[in-house]
């Protein structure tokens, strides 16, 4: 089995700061580093470091061929990431402060440039029963689900940045849906139904401190799993790291309730760490965290 990631590629610029900027504030960071990140690639490296195989579908610009070597450095298929002309990797400046909080503000680039060819050269190399991930970081996200469907993936969708009319867009394609406690209430203000009436099996809504609930809507069934207690140094990237050790674990072959205990550990040891994809804990590592 195979998971094929349509996602972002990123840099990171990450500035250590005493805290969050506010409106006209000039602030000294105290440290910058710049590494791999956008939601896509971290998911692809949690999936590839939870022993999955992964093949990212994506696009860099002429300055992002050191992001194509990390992904590929990390065992994931970087065949598909095309490398553009015109335009710039897409990059991301994050704030950090001393709670481990963070704010983001990311340029999408070459992640608006990926073509429904690439897609389609992509997936035609895939089996049935493989997952297709996408996230809302780049266009063609509805085609690629689509294509999805048609070849008998199992589709799952990382609502974030959430947008409730892209998550609609792809709604009855879906067969996994994770997002956030706060998504979650917007979605259902959007749409009029509560996650438990949604038309997709399998809902994931991350809860923070709290841990998660898991959503199956063919059974009927809701489980809340709880969050680990550790100290917090970075949430950076963390959520990506749920979703990446979640997909790969299912595509192993466990449960969804045992592939979910696995993706709260990974999330938790990932929250103990500074920065995005580098960060990103393997399988060996999360086993044998003492959490």
């Amino acid at each position: 089995m195979a998971i094929y990631n349509l996602g972002s590629i990123n840099a990171d610029y990450v500035y250590q700061v005493p805290h969050l900027p506010g409106p006209g504030e000039t602030l000294a960071a105290n440290q910058m580093h710049r590494g791999l990140g956008g939601k896509g690639a971290n998911m692809s490296v949690a999936a590839s470091r939870a022993a999955a195989l992964v093949s990212h579908i994506g696009a860099v610009g002429t300055d992002g061929s050191w992001a194509r070597q990390r992904l590929l450095e990390y065992g994931v298929d970087t065949r598909h990431i095309a490398v553009l002309d015109k335009v710039p990797t897409g990059h991301a400046v994050i704030n950090v402060d001393q709670s481990g909080e963070n704010a983001i503000v990311l340029l999408p680039g070459a992640n608006y440039e990926i073509t429904e060819n690439a897609i389609g050269k992509a997936l035609s190399e895939s089996a049935r029963g493989d997952t297709l991930l996408i996230q809302n970081e780049t266009n063609n996200q509805r085609y690629a689900a689509q294509m999805g469907k048609d070849l008998a993936m199992y589709v799952a969708y990382a609502a974030a940045p959430f947008e409730a009319q892209a998550v609609a867009d792809v709604m009855p394609l879906l067969d996994f849906l994770i997002l956030n406690e706060v998504e979650a209430q917007q979605l259902e203000a959007a749409t009029g139904q509560s996650p438990e009436q949604l038309p997709v099996a399998d809902i994931i809504i991350t809860l923070g401190a709290k841990g998660c609930r898991w959503i199956n809507t063919v059974k009927r069934t809701v489980q809340d799993f709880p969050a680990f207690d550790v100290e917090v140094v970075d949430t950076t990237g963390a959520g990506d790291t749920f979703t990446g050790y979640v997909l790969a674990a299912r595509d192993r072959g466990l449960p969804m309730e045992q592939a979910i205990k696995l993706a709260m550990r990974a999330g938790a040891l990932m929250v103990t760490r500074a920065g995005a994809a580098d960060a990103i804990p393997d399988l060996k590592e999360v086993q044998s965290a003492r959490l």
